[in-house]
């Protein structure tokens, strides 16, 4: 009886030992679980005018936000400096005519560099590398796990409308595009997933992928019968071998934050189904937030709250935590700061 007695106290204390040892593994986790937020001056300059929508206050109005809470101060957060990228990295994914011609005309400070939509300006080259480079930064930090680092915000990235051999909506390089490519290629990653919560359709990265079955891409978007580019019906799916492996999710005007949830469960089951993917990137756009002056959708910051809390658990669950949000649109800065906020509070919560 002693011996079973000594025994039964030997097991209890492994089970013990065990659950304790769980436990701290689960707390280092959570505590290595941060998130790298960028933001500086270089960012700011990416953009074109006090006049228009898309101008330099955006930076400000979310960091003003953001500092408000004191995310700045918490220790699950780290800030970081934007960073440059070199001409290779455009080549990635934009044609070497088009950068030259982005070159020249940053240079001359004149023109349009698609159909009317995105002005050039003095600097216009240096100030969008600025973009693309700060989004590489954000995905070598995620993919090195430097300082416990596994998601990361870029407020000026995700400019979803830049084509390979030509600007659109605001967008001259295309970062997104750019980091599908780095992560293929520099980490060997054979299934990103893209989600687009962005009112306007992410044409610059659905057409580019839209026969490729690595990149699994999920947009959900003002309906483009309504919205500029016009694009991404729910018929588009991806084509040939990539066919099912993108979705498009068009929304009604006035659409709310019900509306929103119901068409991201669809996201949901896609990832958890289809795409299980190595590395997740957010394009989290707010200017689905009601009162945008350019769009006419109807939901509150609950809907990037809900995007960004489910697709981290689910970056937890496929890739380690690899998840990377790009700031988008958004022309009310009211809901510049609100939008983005939550995705990085979302970032931030246990699991």
């Amino acid at each position: 009886m002693k011996n079973c007695a000594t025994r039964i106290n030997i097991i209890q204390n492994i089970i013990h030992l065990g659950v304790n040892l769980n436990l701290f593994v689960k707390q280092i986790i959570k505590y290595m679980c941060k998130t790298v937020v960028f933001f500086g001056n270089e960012l700011a300059k990416y953009g074109f005018g006090s006049s228009h929508p898309f101008n330099s206050d955006r930076i400000y109005s979310f960091w003003s936000k953001f500092s408000s809470t004191n995310l700045d101060k918490s220790n699950k957060i780290k800030i970081e400096r934007p960073e440059i990228s070199h001409e290779k990295d455009l080549l990635l994914f934009h044609a070497k005519r088009y950068i030259d011609l982005v070159k020249e005309s940053s240079k001359q400070g004149t023109g349009f560099l698609d159909s009317g939509d995105t002005p050039a300006f003095n600097g216009i080259f240096e100030s969008s590398c600025f973009v693309v480079g700060t989004s590489i930064k954000a995905l070598d930090l995620v993919m090195e796990k430097k300082d416990g680092i596994l998601h990361a915000f870029n407020p000026i990235g995700g400019l979803h409308h830049a084509r390979r051999d030509s600007a659109g909506g605001f967008c001259v390089f295309n970062d997104i595009g750019i980091l599908i490519m780095i992560a293929r290629e520099k980490y060997g990653l054979s299934r990103i997933a893209y989600i687009d919560i962005d009112a306007h359709h992410g044409d610059g990265v659905y057409y580019e992928f839209e026969k490729d079955p690595s990149v699994f891409i999920a947009d959900i978007h003002e309906d483009g019968r309504y919205l500029y580019p016009g694009t991404g019906n729910k018929a588009e799916i991806g084509s040939g071998n990539a066919r099912g492996t993108k979705i498009n999710l068009p929304l009604n005007p006035n659409s709310d934050d019900d509306d929103f949830i119901h068409a991201f469960k669809i996201i949901e089951e896609f990832i958890d189904n289809i795409a299980k993917p190595d590395l997740i990137i957010l394009q989290c756009g707010a200017d689905g937030i009601a009162r945008d002056p350019l769009t006419h959708l109807q939901y509150t910051s609950k809907s990037h709250s809900y995007a960004a809390d489910k697709l981290h658990k689910l970056s937890h669950k496929y890739c380690n935590g690899k998840i990377i949000a790009l700031g988008g649109g958004g022309y009310n800065q009211t809901n510049i700061g609100d939008g983005w906020t939550e995705v990085i509070k979302s970032f931030i919560e246990d699991t």
